[in-house]
């Protein structure tokens, strides 16, 4: 230590170092104000546009649903959110094999599958089998080639 001065705080190369609690010179932004406000006068008409696309979607892949896949209802991993329910990844294994349907089948119907989930409770198997079941219930399955009857 050379000249008493600790090589961090040192400000021997630095002549220009901000020195004590001094406010921030940035005074120079009440000219033109006008400017600078942010309006929300789009808002009306982009909600009107949304919600047009959103139709057009669903017309443009009718049959098949807007939401997409089939998604299982899984809990939160952690205890501050386990006690919630949401929409998973995809189903396991054994949840499809419970609604008799395989996993190949499931990914061309609108199912999604996830491989590497287990389960855990015999609750939520049955809670998914039964929603793969009522899923299936409702389900109208429109041939690819409309000449070939199944």
């Amino acid at each position: 230590l050379v000249g008493g001065e600790h090589p961090v705080h040192s400000t021997a190369g630095n002549s220009s170092a901000m020195k004590h609690n001094n406010v921030i010179p940035n005074v120079h932004f009440h000219k033109d104000w006008q400017n600078r406000v942010k309006t929300w006068f789009k808002q009306p008409k982009k909600k009107e546009s949304r919600r047009r696309v959103r139709a057009e979607k669903a017309a443009a892949i009718f049959p098949r649903p807007v939401a997409g896949l089939l998604r299982p209802i899984v809990r939160g991993q952690t205890i501050r959110y386990n006690s919630k329910q949401r929409l998973g990844r995809g189903f396991t294994l054994e949840e499809l094999k419970e609604a008799g349907v395989t996993a190949q089948k499931a990914q061309t119907i609108g199912i999604a599958v996830d491989h590497r989930r287990k389960n855990i409770s015999e609750e939520g198997l049955n809670t998914n089998a039964q929603r793969l079941k009522t899923y299936l219930s409702k389900l109208v399955l429109f041939p690819i080639n409309h000449q070939k009857v199944q």
